[in-house]
């Protein structure tokens, strides 16, 4: 569905500027933004994505990957076409750079879904939700109204003040922090690194639940100084934000090997060093998936793929020795 866009001025000569994200397109008369979903149609800009979903799933939460945001629960899963990012490593590049069909549902269609199959709530993932935001703010005000939660899984490239309107709504977010380096984001993701940091760093402040996902690509973001700045990074804000570390493959347009393993260790014990919980993804390396108590080490959460298993956790508090994990 075609609806006005929030966050645009219109100016001289029927030119369109769109405010939404970092990108702050400049649109001439039937001109698309980076997005490919927000246009200028007769010097207004518009969106087409309001309500289209590419796919929908019920998928478990630990898929986000959010490991301790209500751990073990299901949740229903959708997204649309578009992205504000130009990665060249794109995994989901035929629905992020190119169009598919799409199904219309209603906000209160989309509540039904999000509260079907014992799921408690909605993630908006798949492409990049933010350049959603018209619909995921109508739906999603309907989703907390029904008493279940909303979840963000995104690059978290947006401007300041559009994320502060939907920072009452969400409840939590895995953001991908692509590179701790500006030239990484210009290169790869024709985008900028700062905003992504603000993100971050909003979600936290506000009370949002936040995970973080680094994507370790050889000879891009690799390096140890890589690591340890982002590690530097999230132990600021705090030491118990979660940091996934996951194996890049070749795909869309990028051709790098694939991380090796002893990569993805390396990473895993810099940031350990500063961070209660890190875990490693995209690999089959049981032990580095489990949570474990930051303050005892005894495994609360014990992963195999998407199953878990809680034993050694309850309500928050590590059984062996008393510790409150913070997760809930």
């Amino acid at each position: 569905m075609i609806i006005p866009a929030a966050y645009s001025e219109k100016l001289a000569d029927g030119k369109v500027r769109c405010w939404l994200c970092p990108a702050e397109c400049l649109l001439t008369e039937g001109k698309v933004g980076i997005c490919r979903t927000r246009f200028n149609r007769g010097g207004t800009l518009v969106t087409e994505n309001y309500g289209e979903l590419v796919t929908g799933a019920y998928d478990p939460i630990e898929k986000k990957p959010l490991y301790h945001f209500h751990p073990g629960s299901v949740i229903f899963s959708t997204g649309a076409n578009g992205c504000n990012f130009k990665c060249a490593n794109c995994q989901n590049w035929d629905i992020s750079q190119t169009k598919v069909p799409t199904r219309y549902v209603e906000p209160d269609e989309l509540v039904e879904l999000a509260a079907g199959r014992n799921s408690i709530g909605i993630a908006y993932t798949y492409s990049e939700p933010l350049i959603w935001f018209e619909y995921i703010r109508a739906a999603g005000r309907l989703i907390h109204e029904a008493g279940l939660k909303n979840v963000l899984v995104s690059n978290g490239y947006i401007n300041p003040e559009p994320l502060e309107e939907l920072l009452p709504i969400i409840d939590a977010a895995n953001i991908d922090l692509k590179a701790m380096n500006e030239d990484f984001y210009k290169r790869i993701c024709k985008g900028k690194q700062a905003p992504v940091v603000h993100t971050i760093s909003r979600l936290y402040e506000y009370g949002t639940h936040i995970e973080v996902t680094n994507l370790v690509i050889p000879g891009r973001n690799d390096t140890s100084d890589d690591f340890e700045r982002l590690t530097d990074f999230i132990a600021g804000l705090s030491p118990r934000i979660p940091l996934h570390f996951s194996a890049y493959y070749p795909t869309y347009r990028m051709t790098n090997p694939p991380t090796p393993l002893e990569t993805l260790e390396s990473a895993y014990e810099i940031a350990k060093k500063k961070l209660d919980y890190v875990f490693l993804g995209n690999v089959h390396l049981t032990d580095k998936a489990d949570t474990r108590c930051p303050s005892c080490g005894a495994v609360v959460i014990s992963r195999r793929g998407y199953r878990i298993n809680p034993a050694g956790l309850r309500n928050g508090i590590c059984i062996a020795c008393g510790y409150d994990t913070g997760i809930h």
